[in-house]
């Protein structure tokens, strides 16, 4: 139950909500290690957003965040791939769904497995994947409007905005400070490289190739 009572749960809404301007990818890989710092085994985490977006660069911070063996890349080719934990830790499962068209497409990866034990991060993976579990996290990743980040108009600066869904996330501090980066309403002051790019496994034009599933 939510603080007001009502029901948590993905019928129920967000329990946890979040939204920051994330400018390079530098900020985009710490703003994943501060996700890895909260993240445990059990916990599923579904990223949304365009090709290019951002998505395989907050993993590879949240894979760094957890200690997990590299490199961190999108998993396109072989829809999932496992990354073993270099420091006792849970491993992290990276799946790309983008392939996929239906739940039982994703029940044949067999993700449910590993999902007590792993930090499980799902690229593409809205609708799909929400029945995993009872709790999830999502997050969306979409090109921050020009008006929001002005001091940043040669740049793309992302708007990440974060949802956790059940009891798992109905506490004030689910997820740790946010150590220095802005909420979406106001303008950071790094620069440097932006945080898209067309992620590695995709094709020029922005079609995955198949593959299957292996650990990394």
């Amino acid at each position: 139950m939510t603080a007001s009572g009502t029901p948590a749960g993905p019928e129920a809404g967000p329990v946890l909500s979040e939204e920051l301007t994330v400018a390079t990818a530098d900020d985009m890989r710490a703003l994943g290690r501060r996700l890895a710092a909260a993240l445990r085994p059990g916990d599923l985490v579904v990223l949304s957003g365009d090709l290019g977006a951002g998505k395989t660069t907050l993993v590879q911070g949240i894979g760094a965040g957890l200690g997990v063996r590299g490199p961190v890349t999108s998993p396109t080719f072989v829809i999932a791939r496992v990354h073993p934990s270099l420091t006792g830790g849970p491993a992290l499962v990276h799946a790309d769904a983008y392939r996929l068209s239906s739940p039982a497409e994703v029940d044949d990866l067999d993700l449910d497995a590993s999902l007590e034990t792993s930090v499980t991060v799902v690229e593409w993976g809205g609708g799909l994947v929400e029945g995993l579990a009872a709790d999830r996290l999502d997050v969306t990743i979409a090109l921050a409007p020009p008006t929001a980040v002005p001091q940043l108009a040669d740049q793309e600066p992302r708007t990440v905005r974060l949802e956790g869904h059940g009891p798992r996330w109905d506490t004030a501090d689910a997820l740790p400070p946010a150590d220095g980066l802005p909420p979406a309403s106001s303008a950071p002051a790094s620069g440097g490289a932006q945080a898209g790019g067309v992620p590695p496994g995709r094709t020029a034009s922005g079609q995955p190739s198949p593959g299957g599933t292996t650990a990394s």
